[in-house]
């Protein structure tokens, strides 16, 4: 877990949204066209490192699928985006619509080796209007997260399966012997490594697409009231 000083320390010259010089000149926080149009989750850039972001997001609501078992990353995602779009076309217990939102997010937890499946979680961000009362639906479940710190790397073009693997080994690698590496260690329940893919656009965009790579890990619970 992070000390208290250190962090306060970052949230004192932290830079609240990525439009600042460095961001641009790094080419590590680029903020997502597709949230200018469609409502995002809330973050706080805390640090912009070599290859790497510390984000601070703020409490937020996610609806999520059932673990799905896949060897592809891409066909498990379409496969819980399909359900999740059903979700918010009004396929849900209260027949409300829900407006669209970014990014849609696949939680892996990787098998073994290259011919065994992998579970996924993909979850969509559910608008504020919406939050305190997510229409539930069958197969689906709601996450409620607490402020939450994630190390990202973004990347563009579209995600395949094997630029995923290639952009998650890139990031664990650019944080290698910093406190966020020890941080995100300590916040994994076992050896497995798991990381999220944030994707933002329409597979019909093919133009600024942005992707991301999701660490997140977990400070003490003091820091969650700053």
């Amino acid at each position: 877990m992070l000390k208290l000083s250190f962090l306060l320390t970052l949230l004192s010259s932290a830079s609240f949204g990525p439009w600042h010089d460095e961001a641009k000149r790094s080419g590590v926080a680029i903020y997502p066209p597709a949230c200018t149009s469609i409502e995002c989750p809330v973050f706080d850039v805390l640090q912009l490192g070599n290859g790497y972001e510390i984000r601070r997001y703020n409490s937020s609501v996610w609806m999520s699928t059932s673990s799905i078992q896949d060897i592809s990353l891409v066909d498990a995602t379409r496969t819980g985006f399909l359900r999740l779009f059903d979700y918010i076309q009004g396929k849900n217990s209260y027949e409300e619509k829900i407006e669209m939102t970014a990014p849609v997010i696949t939680e892996v937890s990787p098998s073994d080796g290259p011919f065994c499946e992998s579970s996924f979680t993909v979850s969509f961000y559910v608008p504020k209007e919406n939050q305190a009362n997510p229409p539930p639906a069958k197969g689906l479940h709601v996450q409620r997260w607490q402020p939450t710190y994630v190390a990202v790397r973004q990347f563009n073009g579209f995600v395949t399966d094997s630029n995923v693997g290639e952009e998650a080994a890139a990031l664990q690698a650019s944080l290698a012997d910093t406190i966020w590496a020890a941080a995100i260690e300590k916040s994994r329940p076992d050896s497995t490594t798991v990381y999220t893919v944030a994707q933002y656009n329409s597979p019909f965009e093919f133009d600024n697409r942005v992707n991301e790579i999701w660490m997140q890990f977990y400070v003490e619970d003091e820091l969650l009231v700053m």
